[in-house]
């Protein structure tokens, strides 16, 4: 549910809950009407063709059929990935491998009671040049005013393709400095 109300969020619609006891529950949702039909977007290139890098990076998702997706790609292009069920769980692994990590993929909204904004807050505290991309099925302003998110920045949303998810992580790696939030 969580990724199909950041969706429609996204495209400024909305989403209607009627639930009645015995009866069930019905889900309606509501997208504006385009005027005009937008172009295709582009094709995706081929997977030989994603970035790849030998860096190690600290995945943070609490869905594991996606953490698992996201370290098979990122592994199979050399990429060397510790993976974490919760922000928590992330620290941990942090507090045995801070010096060999180059850059979070952390989701903004996990269990455990610390956000993937929180989580991202404690790491910078202790290596300010840490690079963080964050992901969510929630829209970027699900962190707030006070906390720019920015699409292909510093942030991805999801669903995403590995292209998508690559690319942006080769250059977040790659930029000399980190796109802080």
């Amino acid at each position: 549910m969580a990724t199909v109300y950041g969706i429609v969020q996204q495209h400024h619609g909305w989403v209607t809950v009627e639930t009645e006891a015995g009866q069930g529950t019905t889900f309606r949702i509501y997208i504006p009407r385009l005027r005009e039909p937008r172009p295709l977007p582009p094709v995706p290139p081929p997977v030989s063709t994603m970035s790849a890098g030998s860096e190690t990076i600290l995945l943070v998702e609490d869905e594991a059929s996606l953490r698992t997706l996201a370290k098979k790609i990122l592994v199979r292009l050399g990429y060397n990935v510790l993976e974490a069920a919760s922000g928590v769980k992330a620290l941990a692994i942090w507090a045995e491998n801070r010096e060999a990590i180059s850059l979070v993929l952390t989701d903004l909204v996990m269990p455990d009671g610390l956000s993937g904004l929180e989580l991202a807050e404690q790491l910078r505290r202790d290596k300010p040049g840490i690079k963080i991309i964050y992901t969510s099925g929630y829209s970027a302003e699900t962190a707030g005013k006070d906390f720019p998110l920015q699409e292909g920045v510093n942030f991805l949303s999801k669903p995403f393709v590995p292209q998508r998810l690559t690319a942006m992580i080769r250059q977040t790696l790659d930029n000399v400095i980190s796109a802080k939030p």
